[in-house]
């Protein structure tokens, strides 16, 4: 059993910066590849930025060199520093992880969080 909390979302004015937070817990061995995804009002969810393995990282183009993507190991947790954010920003944004149990049998899990809002007005 792996849970995952977002938090830092909320109302922010065009150009401004948020820092979103995602904390593991749970039976976890490993956590692997990690990712945030975000989902507009009537839009698909899309995959914002990952960190598919410990020393890669990859973003959407719409983006990057605004967005970056961290992860503390030692916490379990995974961040999203954003800035210079724009309207097209708006979106409920949620973390994924795939994580390897602690318990038997060894396995892996994707799990996904509960989503935060991020709301960005023009």
């Amino acid at each position: 059993q792996v849970q995952l909390v977002e938090s830092g979302g909320g109302l922010v004015q065009a150009g401004g910066s948020l820092r979103l937070s995602c904390v593991a817990s749970g039976s976890i061995f490993r956590l692997n590849a990690m990712g945030w995804y975000r989902q507009a009002p009537g839009k698909q969810r899309e995959l914002v930025a990952a960190i598919p393995s410990g020393s890669s990282t990859h973003y959407a183009g719409s983006v990057k060199g605004r967005f970056t993507i961290s992860r503390d190991n030692a916490k379990n947790a995974l961040y999203l520093q954003m800035n210079s954010l724009k309207p097209e920003d708006t979106a409920v944004y949620y973390c994924n992880a795939h994580a390897t149990v602690l318990t038997m049998p060894v396995r892996e899990l994707e799990v996904w969080g509960q989503g935060t809002l991020v709301t960005v007005s023009s």
